[in-house]
């Protein structure tokens, strides 16, 4: 199913306002490693939100992750102080980590492999 125009918009202003709080919170950078918000999702009744993590250079992904979660309700509680005035419910969040960049560098190793075969 596709995403309505609402749904876009708020999960739009949630990553801003997830990648803002992060700052503020210093879990931008943990453990000599960045921490992105690269992307949020919303379910279409805006009762749920979809935060996707990108780790880089993170060299444990799993206590990275988990410092996050620890720290949710903190990071609820800023979100709600930013959100109140544009949602009349702040959204249940469940964070995800996006190993979207770990796929993207395992493919560039396998294509430079098969390169290399080539010649």
């Amino acid at each position: 199913m596709e995403e309505g125009k609402r749904q876009r918009q708020v999960a739009g202003a949630l990553q801003e306002q997830f990648n803002d709080i992060f700052r503020r919170l210093n879990l931008s950078m943990i453990d000599g490693g960045m921490v992105s918000i690269s992307n949020v999702k919303v379910t279409p009744d805006l009762l749920e939100a979809r935060v996707y993590i990108s780790l880089f250079q993170v060299k444990d992904q799993a206590a990275v992750m988990k410092k996050i979660e620890s720290k949710a309700w903190e990071i609820k509680k800023e979100l709600a102080d930013k959100m109140k005035h544009q949602l009349r419910r702040i959204p249940v969040i469940h964070f995800y980590n996006d190993d979207t960049l770990d796929y993207v560098f395992k493919m560039e190793e396998i294509f430079k492999k098969i390169n290399e075969k080539e010649k």
